[in-house]
C-alpha cells in the first residue's frame, strides 16, 4: 500500500486488487481495482463543451491507468491528507483531498457563480474481508464521517451549516470476505469512521486557511 503524488496526479496503490465501491467518474459502482487515482483540474481544463468522461479516459490511457478508479479534484493534490487508524484487529487507511468552495447544506442548494468548484474526495482501504452488504454499509459510515468533519469546521452558508460539497465522492476498498456488518458498533465502523473523520478534518482546516477559502468569501462560526 503506497501513496504517490506526481502533480496533477495522486496514486493510491492498494497493494493488491480489491473490491472497490464508489461513484467515481472513472469505473464507478462495484468494481475490482488495484489503485485509486486523483486528477487535479482547473477551470481551463474543463471548458463547457468538453466531454469530461472522454477527456479523462484519454488522460488515463496516457498513464496506462484506465483500470483505476479515478476522482477529479480542483484542490492542489499536494494538499492531500492521510490518516491510519487501528481498532482491535481492524486497520483503516483514509486518503482525502478537501476543497469547500462549492459547499452545500444537505437538502438545500445555494446559488453561486459558475466556475466556483471544490470537492471532497475520500478513498479508504480496509484490511478486513467484507461482503458486498458490509462494503455498502462502510460507504455509509465514511459518508457520516465526512459530514461530521465538515460540520465541525463551522462553515456557514445562507442555507445553513455546510455538510459537504455538491461534487463529493467516496470510494471504499476491501478484500472480499465473510464479514457482513460494518456499523458504528463494530471495530470496522469505528476504525473507518475515525480515519475518514481525521483525514477530512485535517484537509478542511488546511483549506480554511488557504487562498481558495478567502477567495470564496465564505464565513465560519466559532466551531472548528
Amino acid at each position: 500500500m503506497t501513496l504517490t503524488i506526481e502533480r496533477p496526479w495522486v496514486t493510491f496503490d492498494l497493494g493488491r486488487e480489491m473490491q472497490v465501491l464508489s461513484w467515481a467518474i472513472n469505473r464507478p459502482g462495484l468494481v475490482r481495482a488495484r489503485r485509486i487515482l486523483w486528477r487535479e483540474v482547473r477551470n481551463a481544463d474543463l471548458p463547457p463543451d468538453l466531454d469530461v468522461v472522454d477527456w479523462l479516459d484519454q488522460e488515463l490511457s496516457q498513464r496506462q491507468a484506465q483500470d483505476a478508479v479515478c476522482f477529479l479534484t480542483s484542490r492542489n493534490v499536494q494538499a492531500v491528507t492521510q490518516a491510519q487508524v487501528q481498532i482491535g484487529s481492524v486497520c483503516a487507511y483514509a486518503v482525502a483531498t478537501v476543497g469547500l468552495s462549492n459547499a452545500e447544506r444537505v437538502g438545500t442548494r445555494f446559488t453561486r457563480a459558475p466556475g466556483t468548484w471544490g470537492t471532497i474526495n475520500v478513498a479508504v482501504r480496509l484490511d478486513v474481508g467484507l461482503t458486498q452488504t458490509a462494503l455498502l454499509e462502510s460507504v455509509s459510515i465514511a459518508t457520516q464521517a465526512r459530514t461530521a468533519a465538515v460540520m465541525d469546521l463551522g462553515l456557514e452558508l445562507p442555507t445553513g451549516r455546510a455538510t459537504g460539497t455538491g461534487t463529493d465522492c467516496i470510494a471504499v476498498a476491501a478484500q472480499t470476505g465473510a464479514q457482513a456488518y460494518a456499523g458504528l458498533h463494530t471495530e470496522i465502523g469505528h476504525a473507518l469512521g475515525q480515519a475518514v473523520y481525521d483525514a477530512v478534518s485535517q484537509g478542511a482546516r488546511e483549506w480554511k486557511s488557504s487562498p481558495g477559502a478567502e477567495a470564496a468569501g465564505l464565513s465560519f462560526s466559532g466551531a472548528g
